[in-house]
């Protein structure tokens, strides 16, 4: 079972407003009391409104939940974007309520998401940066399909400003920011750009075609082989 579901699980356990026990709720979903524990942990950080501790029991009062969703890139991006214009309102309690929301979609993203964006500090990114980098989504996803070459003018991390012609390649979510897997004709190398970075992207009347060695598969190896090395990405 998937954690997401895992966490849907234990709420409509607890919502029946009946004291229970980590050990009985471990049992029923074949999983460690452990494992409960951290869920647990992880509901109440959400906002769920879990009442209880360990060793006693939980249960939840308020019946607040909403069905499962399973939402697409496109409806993953809309939710960024809208809670990034509202947390830039000036109603203090909208904002607070946008930073609250978006915490609890982190929350259920998968493990394996939350670790990736938490090396790189993805999910800790500030607000007003979605809104900049949402405004190049509809160039990248064009570029990527019409296999057109880009001119980016990208900020590192370190606040650098760097200039590169890329060959787009593929698009990923990663807790609350996006990230553009390219060629980067510049380097002569596979990088991975945080998309809230890009100042800018230009498209440019160069077309490009598939080469060994520039491919998305070309690239998904190479980091198959840089996680078993233990190599850091380069931006």
């Amino acid at each position: 079972m998937r954690r997401t579901d895992r966490l849907f699980e234990i709420i409509q356990i607890l919502r029946d407003g009946r004291l229970h026990r980590a050990q009985d709720i471990a049992a029923r979903l074949e999983v460690s009391t452990r494992t409960i524990y951290r869920d647990m942990d992880t509901l109440v950080a959400s906002g769920v409104p879990v009442e209880g501790e360990r060793g006693v029991g939980y249960m939840v009062r308020e019946a607040i939940t909403l069905p499962p969703l399973t939402l697409t890139p496109a409806e993953l991006e809309a939710l960024n974007l809208g809670m990034a214009i509202v947390a830039e309102a000036a109603d203090a309690e909208l904002k607070a309520a946008a930073e609250s929301l978006a915490a609890k979609v982190d929350a259920v993203l998968p493990v394996e998401t939350v670790a990736e964006a938490e090396a790189w500090k993805f999910a800790v990114y500030p607000f007003a940066n979605a809104a900049r980098g949402f405004a190049h989504m509809p160039a990248l996803r064009a570029a990527i399909k019409a296999r057109q070459k880009l001119h980016l003018r990208y900020r590192r991390i370190d606040g650098t400003l760097t200039e590169r012609v890329i060959r787009p390649l593929h698009m990923e979510y990663w807790g609350r920011v996006w990230t553009l897997t390219a060629w980067c004709e510049t380097r002569g190398d596979f990088r991975v750009f945080r998309v809230d970075l890009i100042e800018a992207a230009e498209a440019l009347p160069e077309l490009f075609v598939d080469e060994p060695g520039k491919r998305l598969q070309d690239y998904q190896a190479c980091e198959a082989a840089r996680h078993r090395g233990g190599d850091a990405p380069a931006s």
